[in-house]
């Protein structure tokens, strides 16, 4: 119900009714009267506000399957559009020299405490890009790639194929970490479209009108602030994903019976052949794990079970 209300209904609620003030005001179609905006009577308010609850409701349930494009387009996956292709190789390049901005900040040898800090910034704030070859043209885009690149692939696991596996596998605490900061991404995402197309409806319904701009001004502010807030968000959810390989990797192993690894090097090899299998290729063949079966491979040092001592 939480995700619900604040992350499809609110920004809904938001727009409908900066819409319906615009309507109430005769925006659209002349001068605006402000003061028609308040409702005459407690029953006119009440019918606004079930009009306002209503058709906020009907437009978050049309909207909600379209939530990951909806991601997707502020990631920057632009180059299917001709239109957008362009802009896309643009802004990559602009994020690619900010990367080298920040590389060679953290790679500087520092001479003072200020550079120190310098220093520490930008490695900090490295850390939550992915690497410069694979830069897509927004910050946001960056942030969650980070996440998608890089946390599984630190032990031989591909991200994207093994993430839908070993998402079932987490802690119920883990897991209301994720679904808490996947709420205020998709939250923030949302009222940043929402303030959007408020803002464009502005411009529509005022461009008669100069000394009411800023009221589009305003709305472009409110949705470049909710942006930043998806790209932290993002940012935390990318580091929460890396958090779950760390804890839940072998979890991944359990769950397809596979037996666990006898070292590092091993750990590599076998989620290499797993991530070849989830994307459906034929790796080198492993055996089960099956406790109930009680079959279990014979590692070179090991219990009955085929499990590391």
């Amino acid at each position: 119900m939480r995700r619900v209300l604040s992350v499809h209904f609110a920004p809904c609620a938001l727009f409908v009714a900066g819409v319906l003030a615009l309507v109430r005001a005769g925006s659209f179609w002349g001068r605006s009267d402000w003061a028609a905006v308040l409702p005459e009577s407690p029953a006119v308010g009440l019918g606004v506000g079930l009009v306002v609850v209503v058709s906020a409701s009907l437009l978050g349930l049309l909207l909600q399957p379209f939530q990951v494009r909806a991601v997707r387009v502020l990631e920057g996956y632009w180059d299917r559009w001709p239109l957008t292709a362009g802009l896309a190789g643009v802004l990559a390049r602009l994020q690619r020299r900010r990367w080298e901005a920040l590389h060679r900040r953290a790679s500087k040898v520092p001479d003072s405490d200020r550079e120190r800090r310098v220093r520490a910034d930008a490695g900090r704030r490295l850390a939550t890009q992915p690497p410069a070859d694979v830069l897509l043209p927004t910050a946001l885009g960056n942030a969650l790639r980070a996440g998608e690149l890089t946390a599984g692939e630190r032990y031989g696991l591909t991200t994207l194929s093994s993430w839908p596996r070993i998402y079932p596998q987490v802690s119920t605490r883990m897991a209301e970490a994720l679904g808490s900061a996947r709420d205020a991404l998709d939250g923030a995402v949302n009222l940043c479209w929402s303030f959007l197309a408020l803002s464009t409806a502005s411009a529509l319904a005022l461009y008669d009108e100069p000394p009411a701009w800023w009221l589009c001004s305003v709305g472009l502010l409110l949705a470049a602030v909710a942006y930043k807030g998806a790209v932290t968000a993002a940012q935390a959810y990318a580091g929460l994903m890396h958090v779950v390989y760390d804890l839940h990797r072998f979890d991944l192993l359990d769950a397809l019976h596979l037996p666990l690894p006898a070292d590092r090097l091993d750990e590599r090899k076998i989620f290499s052949e797993v991530s070849k299998m989830l994307v459906g290729l034929s790796p080198k063949g492993r055996g089960y794990c099956h406790p109930a079966a009680r079959v279990c491979p014979s590692p070179p040092e090991g219990d009955s079970e085929g499990r590391p001592k």
